[in-house]
């Protein structure tokens, strides 16, 4: 290995005891792969085995905790005692490779299809429609089936627990129904619920608290709980940097393993709420990085991309879709390879790499996501 990289490769303890081989995390990506059923496919299987074997953690895909949860067709299921078997086996296939598993739990809220949830019916923190075309107007939910999700999320974490996960990241990103309630855009509430920007924070709050007693009570030894959040919004109103710093800092006093910032580029910078011409990230660092050790994500392909990331002073850096276009980076970087990392994909590199056919045409057929080059 080059010298130069040595910091990449430093283990790292987190607070409930697990100790990382390294700095770098698959990132969680939907793959659209799993069986109808909810269950785990043979493919997402093989997906994962490929991308295990270098990095500290494997985040999965979400899984929802509730029927009225899914976001995403072929997403898998953790709603019931009856997937536990489907959960151990995705569990074990990573771990096998060296990598600990944690479990991302979700709840889709208004941007779950309607042809995926039970009637048809979406739910969110209020009846306000996602400002995307064609959405849907969400039904508000009452305040005993806000506490429903809330034991929900804490029943999938039993079930993670039992399954033979390291861990659980509690997904309150991307516009999914944490986010809404976080959300002045969609909370629109003036109960317990909603109002005030304290009162915003009380939903995904209580579901850390909720996964956390249940991980007190079940777990029989180290557990991560970890909470990933989108620190901003387009919309008005809506989440600005200003609100996100109020809310990490209150993560910061659940005592978790760790918060993960949803960036599509690491080094972005605040849009509004804030007067800083600094990255978001480091500003979520120096507010609450003494306190929880702040994961980042976005736009990381280099080792010297990896490097300048960990520079900043956040201690974990995850990559997403530069682990699909490269399972082996990390092994490439501990060899002395990494100027045979690649940062590209081509037509004809599937089988390869080892991606189910849903992610593939997902990839192919979403112009900008992934750079898709003529093969050489």
């Amino acid at each position: 290995m080059n010298s130069k990289y040595q910091a990449l490769f430093e283990s790292f303890a987190l607070r409930s005891g697990i100790q990382l081989k390294n700095r770098i995390i698959m990132a969680p990506m939907t793959n659209f792969s799993s069986n109808p059923d909810g269950t785990v496919s043979d493919a997402e299987v093989e997906y994962y085995i490929r991308r295990s074997k270098g990095v500290s953690m494997v985040i999965t895909a979400c899984t929802y905790v509730t029927r009225n949860g899914k976001g995403f067709s072929g997403e898998f299921a953790a709603d019931s005692d009856e997937m536990i078997p489907s959960l151990r086996r995705l569990a074990t296939a990573i771990k096998d490779q060296g990598a600990k598993a944690v479990l991302q739990i979700f709840h889709g809220g208004r941007m779950c299809p309607p042809d995926l949830v039970p009637g048809g019916e979406i739910v969110s923190a209020s009846a306000v429609a996602a400002e995307q075309e064609g959405s849907a107007v969400p039904r508000a939910l009452t305040d005993q089936e806000i506490e429903e999700i809330i034991r929900a999320f804490g029943e999938t974490t039993r079930r993670a627990i039992e399954a033979g996960y390291d861990g659980v990241e509690i997904h309150g990103a991307n516009g999914y129904l944490l986010q809404q309630f976080f959300s002045p855009h969609s909370n629109r509430r003036d109960d317990r619920w909603g109002g005030s920007l304290e009162k915003r924070m009380t939903f995904p709050l209580r579901v850390v608290d909720e996964v956390k007693k249940v991980v007190a009570e079940h777990a029989k030894g180290p557990f991560v709980v970890g909470y990933r959040f989108s620190p901003e919004e387009p919309e008005t109103p809506g989440i600005t940097m200003a609100d996100t710093l109020v809310f990490v800092n209150a993560l910061a006093d659940k005592e978790l393993d760790y918060i993960h910032v949803s960036l599509m580029d690491f080094w972005s910078q605040p849009k509004r709420g804030v007067d800083s011409t600094r990255p978001r990230i480091e500003l979520i660092q120096e507010r609450v990085g003494n306190r929880v050790p702040v994961m980042g994500v976005g736009s990381i392909h280099t080792a010297d991309d990896a490097l300048k990331a960990l520079q900043t002073g956040v201690p974990l850096v995850a990559l997403g879709r530069e682990i699909i276009m490269d399972p082996d980076w990390v092994e490439k970087v501990e060899q002395g390879r990494e100027t045979e990392i690649e940062t590209t994909l081509t037509k004809d590199d599937q089988t390869r790499l080892v991606i189910p056919d849903p992610l593939w045409q997902a990839i192919m057929n979403t112009p900008g996501w992934f750079p898709v080059v003529e093969n050489a």
